[in-house]
């Protein structure tokens, strides 16, 4: 069977109206992505926004990671899964959905420009996009654990409603954000941090600085001409 291939450079011309905003949880990328499609008329692609195609197209066979939800005995199984298998799975996923971000993005751009919070490797990003497209954003460790079920968006409220039903919640919520520092950890920091493309640390979640910011990711991503 003969297998299509695209050249990176195809690709790369067609995902030259797309701005990516990549990084660590509790970065404000998801914030930032939606504050400057508003701001700049850009299609806005969300996080986990190619779920819309893996849910109906990919297979457990082809992609184990994508349809892990498929597959798993249930929620207790997810919750309490080794740190160093969460973190695995969290890396694996996100390859296997490269492909999927990819043709999504080709298909949504078309002339119009497209900001993404996503989770597409870096090594990817570096054949894909050139260095104006490309925004990393971080946050330390302890602000990614400490702080990652204060917002009050659905998944993380349906997650603490699931952990709160296992047999020891305490021990479960322990393993979780466990899981949590080892997507966030200092090794994984330093590949984003180190990455070459432009970067935002965030130091301090008690001032408002969203619309500094903004103005900083638009300047880089050449919006404001």
């Amino acid at each position: 069977m003969i297998k299509i291939k695209l050249h990176d450079s195809i690709i790369k011309h067609y995902l030259k109206d797309v701005y990516f905003i990549t990084g660590t949880a509790y970065a404000s990328k998801s914030t930032m992505a939606a504050m400057l499609a508003e701001e700049y008329d850009l299609i806005l692609c969300g996080e986990n926004y190619h779920l819309r195609v893996t849910e109906q197209m990919a297979k457990p066979e082809e992609f184990p990671n994508l349809c892990y939800f498929q597959t798993m005995s249930g929620w207790k199984e997810f919750l309490n899964r080794a740190p160093e298998e969460y973190e695995r799975w969290i890396y694996d996923a996100a390859e296997e959905a490269a492909e999927f971000e990819i043709a999504e993005l080709i298909h949504l751009s078309g002339g119009r420009k497209v900001i993404v919070d996503t989770n597409i490797p870096l090594p990817i990003l570096h054949k894909i996009a050139d260095y104006h497209q490309v925004a990393v954003m971080l946050s330390p460790q302890s602000m990614s654990v400490e702080h990652f079920f204060d917002r009050k968006d659905p998944e993380k409220l349906f997650l603490k409603e699931q952990i709160a039903k296992c047999e020891d919640p305490e021990k479960t919520m322990k393993n979780y954000l466990a899981g949590i520092a080892k997507i966030n950890s200092k090794e994984h920091y330093a590949e984003y941090e180190n990455s070459g493309f432009f970067t935002l640390v965030r130091e301090d979640v008690k001032k408002d600085t969203k619309r500094e910011t903004m103005e900083k990711l638009a300047e880089h991503f050449g919006l404001k001409r």
